[in-house]
């Protein structure tokens, strides 16, 4: 099976693939950890996206759709994977499909975590972050024992400037503007599927196992 894992900043898409990773023993791949192998294992692509990111410059589409492609051919992908955080915009999407149908492969799901837009600027900014160890809270679905107190190590918390109302906003008009269409191109392909993603986490990934069989 391979899946692509679709959703807005906080949808909760990245803890799905994990979970839909574990249950079906396929690697749950986002292009992160990817770049961050790559230019560890100092490689030729890795380089490539260094040179990019250390100028603070987005890794151009075709660098992305190599480094995931040579990720997928790997012998752990062999029975399908979860690809999360990519694509991100139609060149990407019909770029992957390009390089996947040489491979004789294809997206077998696309499936879009649905959460309006009000939900998530109230689930990132409850967020709070130590400013200590870096452990993270919510105030209200994983509160601490003592308000603004880290649990772990007894420093303050704080809300990061990139959960707060204003930038996950921005964060969220990014999004539909770039990721929308892709709604669109998957459903053209009939293979995408959407799941209520304001419901409790473990429900959420029940609707998802329905869809993809036990």
């Amino acid at each position: 099976m391979k899946i692509i894992m679709l959703g807005a900043p906080g949808a909760g898409k990245g803890t799905q693939a994990k979970k839909i990773a574990a249950k079906y023993s396929i690697p749950h791949i986002s292009t992160g950890d990817i770049f961050r192998a790559n230019i560890k294992n100092g490689t030729e692509l890795g380089k490539k996206a260094k040179t990019y990111m250390d100028q603070g410059l987005l890794v151009p589409d075709e660098l992305v759709v190599d480094l995931v492609v040579d990720r997928v051919n790997q012998e752990d992908c062999a029975n399908g994977y979860v690809l999360d955080g990519f694509p991100r915009t139609i060149p990407q999407a019909e770029a992957l499909d390009k390089a996947l149908a040489s491979l004789g492969q294809k997206v077998d799901y696309a499936i879009n975590v649905e959460v309006p837009d009000e939900n998530i600027v109230n689930r990132m900014s409850g967020r709070r972050a130590c400013v200590g160890c870096g452990a993270t809270y919510h105030l209200v679905y994983a509160p601490t024992k003592v308000e603004g107190i880290c649990d772990t190590c007894g420093k303050e918390l704080i809300l990061r400037d990139d959960d707060k109302p204003e930038t996950v906003k921005k964060r969220l008009g990014v999004y539909h503007d770039q990721t929308q269409p892709l709604i669109d191109y998957y459903t053209k392909q009939d293979i995408l599927v959407e799941v209520d993603g304001t419901i409790d986490i473990n429900d959420v990934f029940a609707a998802i196992v329905k869809i993809l069989g036990e």
